[in-house]
């Protein structure tokens, strides 16, 4: 059977062309809702769907951040100076407040202030958690990793998970209950849709505690 293809050579791209091919390329995407906090205490909430979990020995996530108009984003600046944060779960109950708090917000403004947003104390890190996440994950910074011209990967380590009992068990978290939202392409978002069962072929892994 013959198909038919356009192929676009991917060098000397530009940026919008780039970004549109990769987000409804790469889908469904995670979504990271991150909390994270000034030097001068402003709290600062985010959705990044660059991100993923790296490693699980530790457990490590990463964020890809991107620059704006060649500056740091709040959530990157953040970062960088206090080095910590929060990753919070992005469900389809609060889906629309998470949305929201990817508007354009002065570097001063908190977003959780400006929307209402109910936070939790951190037990590690100085950046609060957003109680309407069922899943919060404290994380300390471990690398930064420059990638290419505008991208920067932040690779934190997790310090503390917190789970509700609604999703959790005591050992598995409960992804169906849990209701988790992904990014599409454009302005499009997904919930988990039809799940698809299929026996672990591999060992899951198990090595030493620390």
């Amino acid at each position: 059977m013959s198909e038919k293809f356009t192929t676009i050579a991917a060098s000397g791209m530009d940026t919008a062309t780039a970004y549109r091919l990769l987000c409804g390329i790469v889908t469904p995407r995670p979504i990271a809702w991150i909390t994270s906090i000034s030097e001068a205490g402003v709290v600062n909430a985010a959705p990044f769907s660059s991100y993923n979990y790296v490693a699980h020995s530790p457990p490590m996530l990463a964020i890809n951040i991107g620059s704006r108009s060649g500056g740091l984003k709040d959530t990157a600046r953040n970062i960088q100076s206090v080095k910590e944060f929060v990753v919070n779960v992005a469900t389809v109950d609060n889906m629309e407040t998470m949305h929201r708090t990817s508007a354009e917000f002065g570097p001063d403004a908190s977003e959780t202030e400006a929307l209402g947003i109910e936070l939790l104390p951190s037990d590690l890190v100085r950046p609060p958690r957003i109680a309407m996440s069922p899943v919060q994950m404290e994380c300390r910074l471990s690398q930064v990793v420059t990638l290419g011209r505008l991208n920067t990967l932040y690779i934190g380590e997790v310090v503390a998970f917190h789970l509700s009992n609604d999703v959790y068990d005591g050992r598995h978290v409960d992804s169906v209950k849990m209701q988790p939202v992904a990014r599409l392409g454009g302005p499009f978002y997904a919930s988990l849709g039809e799940i698809f069962e299929r026996p672990i072929l591999q060992t899951p892994p198990v090595g030493n505690k620390a």
